[in-house]
């Protein structure tokens, strides 16, 4: 009986077999390759499709990548809408859309979440990915305070899951050509990095009580964030200049990305003190809430120093670009930017230049470009075990804290101690600050 019953069942897998073979070959090459785990396809949902969408549409439909979009997700029905008029453009079929970044969580084939979402949902909203077994890209800044910062990496640990944030200076080739020179010493030992951006941005309105605007879901948008009645001209980009709520300011916009790169030149972790001088400088009267001018100051071991230069309503080119780092060091320097790098000797003789013709985009709100698909092709390749990761969230995590250590002392109007093994700020003021009120049920937690 025994014989008998393994016959049967081979027979039976073999039928199986010969059925499934027999379809598949009958299968167009689109539908064979839309079975589940095929050739090493993974599913992506896109979460906040606001003006960083264009830095994904590449890296999603290039076929090297090997990636299907399952869902656009926002809480704006306008934003699903033209989110999936741009993709339209880049596949050949209709990936859902969605409002509620839980439903898109709770389908077991997602594999990856871009989460593009304003700052205040960036840990949050990763945490529940992860919670829900999807790896992550996580744009910057990664997180909105120094507990979300903290609980990111522990989710990342506790989940096993690949955490990538959207710090793409990492992943060009120029910028990383230039920085391993300078680790094997080509500029002397270096000793202090200057990040600048500078940018004219001009007069935000002030804040209004309006009716919130049709399509979009206010009490969703808000997720992590205390309740609040709405005001004009938050949902869309300016909610980065209207108090601590939602945004990291100017320093956690851009400053995450030239910090990044001056922190992975000089090969430093947290500092051991920070000091800022910052202020609104431009109309006084507008409805921008926080500093638009900011220089902020890093003092770490071994006498390194780091220094953020961040104008964002002043477009005067201090340094030879709109965004930028400068590297000193005991033997020269170095100007490294998204495009090129510029090496100088001691005595200021540029020695050697290289322009890599990177289209990646500079000051322009929105972004993407090359360097941003390799960063998003780089989670994919990692995920599959076929490379690492270039900005891992326990290193981006180091230069994210920098951005709250500046905006804490700007906050608080001083400066302070760090420990720098732990991170931990040597203050009780700035110690208060280490967290945020949630709405309740909200707080990213695992």
């Amino acid at each position: 009986m025994s014989s008998r019953r393994n016959f049967i069942k081979k027979t039976t897998l073999a039928g199986a077999a010969i059925t499934v073979g027999s379809s598949a070959m009958a299968m167009s090459a689109k539908s064979y390759n839309n079975i589940m785990g095929s050739n090493e396809r993974l599913n992506v949902a896109i979460a906040g499709l606001g003006r960083r969408l264009t830095a994904f549409k590449e890296p999603i439909a290039l076929k090297e990548s090997n990636v299907k979009l399952l869902y656009l997700c926002d809480v704006m029905e306008s934003q699903r809408l033209k989110g999936l008029k741009a993709f339209r453009e880049h596949i050949d079929y209709n990936p859902a859309l969605e409002n509620d970044i839980r439903k898109v969580l709770d389908d077991k084939h997602v594999d990856v979440l871009i989460n593009a979402t304003p700052d205040h949902w960036h840990t949050p909203g990763s945490i529940m990915a992860m919670k829900a077994g999807k790896h992550v890209y996580v744009e910057k800044p990664c997180s909105h305070n120094m507990y979300e910062n903290e609980q990111l990496v522990k989710a990342s640990k506790h989940f096993n899951k690949i955490v990538q944030m959207g710090n793409q200076q990492r992943s060009s080739d120029h910028s990383i050509e230039i920085i391993n020179k300078i680790h094997n010493g080509i500029i002397g030992k270096p000793y202090k990095a200057v990040a600048f951006f500078n940018n004219g941005r001009g007069k935000v309105p002030l804040q209004k009580s309006v009716p919130i605007p049709a399509g979009l879901d206010w009490d969703l948008w808000q997720g992590p964030a205390p309740r609040r009645a709405y005001t004009s001209e938050t949902w869309d980009y300016n909610w980065h200049w209207y108090g601590w709520d939602y945004g990291t300011g100017e320093a956690g916009n851009n400053g995450t990305h030239e910090i990044d790169v001056a922190r992975w030149a000089l090969e430093v972790d947290f500092p051991q003190h920070v000091y800022v001088e910052a202020e609104k400088c431009h109309f006084q009267d507008d409805g921008w809430e926080m500093y638009d001018d900011m220089e902020a100051t890093f003092k770490f071991a071994d006498n390194k120093v780091i220094k953020w230069d961040g104008k964002s309503r002043n477009s005067y080119n201090t340094y030879g670009g709109g965004r930028g780092t400068i590297i000193y060091g005991t033997e020269g320097s170095v100007f490294v930017d998204r495009r090129k790098y510029m090496m100088y000797d001691r005595n200021g003789q540029l020695t050697k230049e290289f322009d890599s013709n990177s289209d990646e985009a500079g000051t322009a709100l929105g972004g993407g470009g090359d360097t941003s698909t390799k960063h998003v092709q780089n989670l994919f390749d990692t995920i599959r075990g076929k490379s690492q990761l270039t900005a891992s969230i326990d290193d981006a995590s180091k230069s994210m804290a920098m951005v709250h250590y500046a905006n804490i002392a700007y906050r608080i109007n001083k400066g302070f101690d760090i420990d720098d093994k732990t991170g931990l700020m040597y203050d009780r003021e700035a110690m208060k600050l280490w967290s945020r009120t949630y709405e309740p049920g909200w707080e990213p937690i695992f």
